[in-house]
């Protein structure tokens, strides 16, 4: 898994948050969280894990409620498509990114972290 961490390294003086379990991802899919009030979207595609902006930069609707494939998540309203490494636009109609965040995983548990670093 992707970013895996013991439970020493994943307190980073209130950096990372924990958001939900591995388990509550679907594979191939998304959930929406909420870090310091900033919308997240935890996607899960085979055995990596991904935080993004839980907003498309288009249309501002949920993108944790579209598809996931091939690293990449697609919106469900315009079929914008977005990388999940690096938040890029893949597919129009979006020109902008979103923000990409980082991942610890500690057991079962996933955490988010806003931080640059």
């Amino acid at each position: 898994m992707i970013g895996a961490r013991s439970s020493a390294d994943v307190s980073h003086e209130g950096r990372w948050e924990k958001v939900c379990k591995v388990g509550d991802i679907p594979d191939n899919g998304a959930v929406g969280v909420e870090v310091d009030g900033v919308p997240v979207a935890v996607v899960r595609t085979g055995d990596e894990i991904f935080a993004l902006h839980d907003v498309c930069s288009h249309a501002e609707v949920k993108l944790s409620e579209g598809e996931v494939y091939d690293h990449t998540l697609e919106c469900w309203l315009h079929g914008s498509c977005f990388d999940l490494r690096t938040g890029k636009p893949t597919g129009p109609p979006a020109t902008k990114p979103v923000n990409v965040y980082r991942v610890k995983i500690d057991g079962d548990d996933v955490f988010v972290s806003l931080s640059k670093e």
